[in-house]
């Protein structure tokens, strides 16, 4: 029996690790990448810099941000850095939305959200 339940658990955690990366990278609705944008351009670039050369904060053009890890610049967006003026923004974005901003910023975030 013990096998039996060991087998499940191991077929479980394997079904996950397949689909958890999918789940992970689905666009927000077309409603939320304009809600996700309109956050960005406001708070992000209050802070940035409204074209997102810098200010208080670094830049966040897509050639400051190309070479950088996209998992930590997630984790800088939800957790923020602490420290420094960086809030957290766990509260507002999920952890997906955070991706979706950190890819866009990446691939050149105003050249197509003007």
């Amino acid at each position: 029996m013990r096998a039996r339940i060991t087998n499940i658990l191991a077929t479980f955690a394997a079904s996950l690790a397949v689909v958890a990366p999918v789940c992970a990278k689905a666009d927000p609705s077309a409603e939320r990448q304009r809600e996700l944008v309109n956050l960005v351009r406001q708070d992000c670039g209050s802070c940035h810099g409204m074209t997102f050369r810098g200010g208080l904060g670094p830049p966040l053009t897509s050639e400051a941000l190309r070479e950088k890890p996209a998992d930590t610049l997630t984790a800088t967006i939800l957790n923020g850095r602490p420290g420094t003026p960086m809030p957290p923004w766990r509260q507002f974005v999920s952890e997906a939305e955070a991706g979706w901003i950190v890819d866009r910023l990446q691939k050149g975030f105003l050249d197509d959200a003007r």
